[in-house]
């Protein structure tokens, strides 16, 4: 099954930026398709092989931070050619 999911991840702490740079290199640096805009990191690909990957990825972040928030939206379908009509 395809799946596109969105992430923002946001560091509560004021040297917040190398966390979510080191967090989006590691998913450019993945099998999988990943688009950036400003506000977030979408990541599409097989479901049965992207959680496991954002599962180690997200541990991984979270392991180097204290406190941190992590939004996630998921939608059943790649969207990856997603293009908008207006």
């Amino acid at each position: 099954m395809k799946i596109s999911i969105e992430l923002t991840l946001t560091p509560l702490k004021d040297d917040y930026e190398p966390h979510i740079i080191d967090f989006i290199k590691a998913l450019r640096a993945s099998e999988f398709t990943v688009l950036e805009n400003p506000l977030s990191t979408q990541i599409y690909g097989d479901y049965d092989k992207v959680m496991p990957f954002l599962t180690q990825e997200i541990k991984k972040s979270f392991s180097d931070l204290d406190i941190a928030v992590l939004q996630m939206k998921m939608v059943k379908t790649d969207r990856s050619d997603y293009e908008p009509h207006f």
